[in-house]
């Protein structure tokens, strides 16, 4: 249900082509497993000193491919007691990554800044916290934000921006990171089906990748959606990516 009238359809439509995805100049590669935990992300992971991933759940995949290239791992999820794997290379706290640091949160500035990294270098962010992505985000320093050289983060619930006050923050947040930021690769999680209302498709949750716009070299359109290296997040049908949100709709 709705708490006002909806927002208009040509608002929608607007934020939707503002996300289609961007050539990089980079070849996309999959880290992590084959299935639900890895992710497309661009081959241009070289001197990135650290992957933080808010949201560990059942598996940890995506971050060993980060620490097996040369990355260090910093790990945050408040709903299990340790991650499924241990490395050395990992530092895992057992709290919820939050737009404020509390007895029970941490926020993503003082998760940083506790982290040691070296204040120039550069990060990879990969972000599955239910929902609460969007205000964490929208939070972000910009000066923290731009340390990423590389975000990729599932959103989930997207049918909310029919919603006015989901859709006015959460249109804010994506134009402050494209400002920054390049979204290079989509991907329908096929958990939640598309949700069709006022003749616009928009998949309940997505993978979006983000590279960051000094490291682009192309800019072009996407030709083809999906990736060869997709694949669906769960044993169920495929969830394919709505015309509206490629480059040739």
């Amino acid at each position: 249900m709705f708490e006002t009238t909806p927002t208009e359809r040509t608002d929608v439509e607007a934020l939707i082509a503002s996300l289609r995805p961007r050539r990089c100049g980079f070849e996309l590669i999959r880290l992590g497993p084959e299935a639900d935990g890895g992710y497309l992300v661009p081959d241009d992971l070289a001197d990135i000193a650290a992957v933080f991933s808010p949201g560990v759940g059942r598996t940890c995949g995506f971050e060993l491919a980060c620490v097996d290239r040369g990355m260090k791992a910093f790990l945050a999820d408040g709903s299990v007691s340790e991650p499924p794997l241990r490395h050395p290379a990992f530092s895992f706290r057992k709290t919820f990554v939050a737009t404020a640091t509390t007895t029970d949160t941490i926020s993503m500035r003082d998760w940083i800044e506790s982290s040691g990294v070296p204040p120039t270098a550069d990060l990879l962010l990969q972000m599955d916290i239910e929902g609460a992505e969007f205000d964490v985000l929208r939070h972000l320093p910009t000066a923290d934000l731009n340390r990423f050289r590389i975000l990729v983060v599932e959103f989930h619930r997207l049918q909310r921006l029919w919603q006015p006050g989901f859709f006015q923050p959460t249109q804010e947040m994506f134009s402050r990171l494209l400002a920054s930021h390049a979204c290079v690769h989509l991907h329908p999680n096929n958990c939640c089906g598309i949700d069709t209302a006022h003749g616009v498709e928009i998949p309940r949750t997505m993978e979006f990748t983000f590279l960051r716009r000094d490291r682009m070299t192309d800019g072009g359109p996407v030709p083809v959606c999906p990736h060869p290296l997709d694949r669906d997040n769960l044993p169920k049908a495929t969830v394919a990516l709505p015309g509206l949100w490629q480059a040739d709709a």
